[in-house]
């Protein structure tokens, strides 16, 4: 190479300039490519490669209905996917750095460690969350009927795991398991939703194949399409119970890194989730059928209970910001007669349609509401005006007196009411009952009776079937009183609420009929849902003629037989002054902050219960 010499400058001087600026130029070369080499090998490299890696694969989703999620539906090419970076896209072009916060590889996770953590909450109880003798009753008849009901979990599971082991849910007439399509690839709802169940009704050696299972074989690194309210009242819900009922590391972390993959979804203009989240690439978009693109009231109304313990747990503040700004948007917005709509506009925050219901699409968001407060130990004023002002205005435009003297709550059309009432409803006696005492003095009684008459309402509803199971929703026109009128209503999947009711009814008053009508529903589960290998949904409860639906859903599991031990329990089993139930029927302790603190230690002596062994 020859290069022309300049004036004023010798070639020596000049050889010297040009080798200090080659040795420049190579150390520029070799940093560049050390940093963008150890860019692809970063742990989270997938998600990182895509800054870079625009392409985006698009597949067909089949997921959730608006009742049971089981509605097969593609992804929405019109309804606004969104992109872990909040923006309205159909492909990742890069992260902000806010984004990446909720999408990098980990959170700060605080210092705290487990033991002390789990040993905090347990001292901040007021009683042993097993009772004094595992709530056993000392009633003979009601111990045998609560025996019994532990024989129908040990039958339910033994089948389960027998056929269907690590998949989602047991079809038992077929015996083979259902993986389904709503958890995003996450394998074992059953198992997680039975870990609480099992280690309550002292079924340990069951309890500890379960946590094996989840030890060794729940992989969380799956790359499907989930529905955000599943994965968290089920899988959030149920590591988080298991962890605070039993000390093991192992569901803490589990659920504290499952609860981190679905931050994304709240990276929307508004902050308010979209129903389906990618777990592995974070995109989310709504639900299909969701009106204009839509975020769901009682999805995105019901993660505030699992997510405040994931900060309690993880010492990041992320996840309490993530559903306080839900609420604060929605005590910003206007509500019609001071109702709340199901279909709520994650991009413009206005509700999309007036359409009111307390059972499905409404129904866990009013109960999360009371529930907040009474976990906060009562110290949530803002979750507690939300749901006294929400009941009020319930009543003053949902709540109807049919001609029989049935009371019962109506859906809401634009200001016009549907007098039909589902099987998902009948809840809310139960919420209505355990908020009673905390309501303005004149309205406490008054609340506590508006909740018997609201489950014995829904008791009427089985009542009035031939295999005495409820029907999936029941009407009050045309002359029917908490009565099915369309085929398409007839139809029982093991469903829980009417029962939760009976149970918490009989622990605010003691009234034994609660008990006789937990035992009304036993004994039509034996008769007419189980099979050989399983229990099972049945098509029709007005025949007595069955026809099963070969589904043991998980969730009977998690809360229908939960609930009818419960019932047959004493009190200071899981007692309610220390207890929060989710929506799929998972303990959460009640946070007592000054206690957490260490100023005041208001729990009972009674020590720390050993795991099974």
């Amino acid at each position: 190479m020859v290069f022309r010499k300049l004036p004023g400058v010798s070639a020596s001087g000049m050889g010297l300039r040009l080798s200090q600026k080659f040795v420049f130029l190579l150390f520029l070369s070799g940093l560049v490519t050390l940093c963008f080499g150890a860019l692809f090998f970063l742990p989270d490299s997938v998600r990182l490669k895509r800054i870079f890696l625009s392409k985006t694969e698009t597949q067909p989703v089949t997921v959730g209905s608006e009742n049971d999620a089981r509605v097969h539906l593609k992804r929405p090419k019109d309804q606004g996917m969104t992109s872990a970076k909040g923006e309205t896209s159909t492909k990742l072009k890069s992260l902000s750095p806010e984004s990446a916060s909720d999408k990098g590889t980990s959170l700060d996770h605080g210092a705290n460690s487990d033991t002390v953590t789990y040993k905090k909450f347990r001292r901040c109880l007021l009683k042993p969350p097993l009772g004094r003798d595992n709530g056993k009753p000392s009633d003979p008849k009601t111990d045998e009927r609560r025996e019994k009901v532990k024989e129908m979990m040990k039958f339910a599971w033994d089948n389960y795991k027998h056929y269907a082991w690590g998949k989602n849910e047991l079809r038992p007439l077929t015996r083979n398991g259902h993986i389904g399509n709503m958890f995003g690839g996450l394998r074992g709802a059953s198992i997680i939703d039975s870990l609480d169940t099992l280690y309550i009704m002292g079924l340990k050696e069951e309890y500890n194949d379960a946590k094996e299972w989840v030890q060794t074989s729940l992989d969380l690194n799956s790359n499907g399409e989930a529905s955000l309210f599943e994965v968290n009242i089920r899988y959030v819900g149920g590591l988080l119970s298991a962890y605070y009922l039993t000390g093991e590391e192992l569901f803490k972390n589990k659920a504290v890194e499952l609860g981190e993959k679905l931050l994304p979804a709240f990276n929307t203009p508004t902050g308010i989730p979209r129903g389906v989240i990618n777990l592995g690439s974070g995109t989310s978009w709504s639900w299909g059928w969701a009106s204009a693109g839509s975020s769901i009231l009682a999805e995105f109304g019901t993660l505030h209970l699992e997510f405040v313990h994931l900060t309690q747990l993880s010492g990041s503040p992320i996840y309490t910001e993530k559903v306080m700004n839900i609420r604060k948007l929605l005590n910003k917005i206007e509500k019609p007669h001071g109702l709340y709509p199901n279909f709520l506009s994650p991009v413009s925050g206005n509700w999309v349609q007036h359409h009111v219901s307390i059972g499905g699409l409404g129904d866990s968001f009013y109960e999360y509401l009371i529930k907040s407060y009474l976990m906060s130990d009562k110290t949530d004023d803002d979750a507690k005006k939300m749901y006294y002002g929400a009941l009020e205005a319930i009543e003053a435009n949902l709540v109807q007196k049919s001609p029989g003297g049935l009371t019962y709550l109506a859906e809401w059309r634009g200001g016009i009411l549907d007098h039909k009432m589902g099987h998902l409803a009948c809840f809310s006696g139960g919420m209505i009952g355990i908020g009673a005492d905390d309501g303005a003095p004149d309205k406490r009684q008054h609340y506590l009776d508006l909740a018997a008459e609201i489950t014995h309402t829904c008791h009427e509803s089985y009542t009035r079937t031939a295999t005495k199971l409820g029907p999936e929703a029941f009407r009050f026109d045309g002359g029917a009183e908490a009565t099915a009128t369309r085929l398409s209503d007839r139809y029982y999947i093991l469903r829980p609420e009417v029962i939760e009711s009976y149970m918490y009814m009989w622990r605010l008053t003691h009234d034994p009929k609660y008990r006789e009508w937990g035992w009304e529903a036993v004994e039509a589960l034996e008769e007419h849902c189980r099979v050989e290998s399983g229990f099972s949904g049945i098509r029709d409860v007005y025949t007595m003629t069955v026809s099963h639906d070969n589904m043991q859903q998980s969730f009977f599991l998690s809360e229908t037989l939960k609930y009818l031990y419960l019932l047959f329990s004493d009190d200071d089993l899981l007692p309610l002054e220390d207890w929060v139930f989710n929506t799929e029927a998972h303990p959460l302790p009640v946070i007592r902050n000054s206690c957490l603190a260490g100023s005041v230690f208001s729990g009972a002596s009674y020590g720390l219960l050993i795991p099974f062994q």
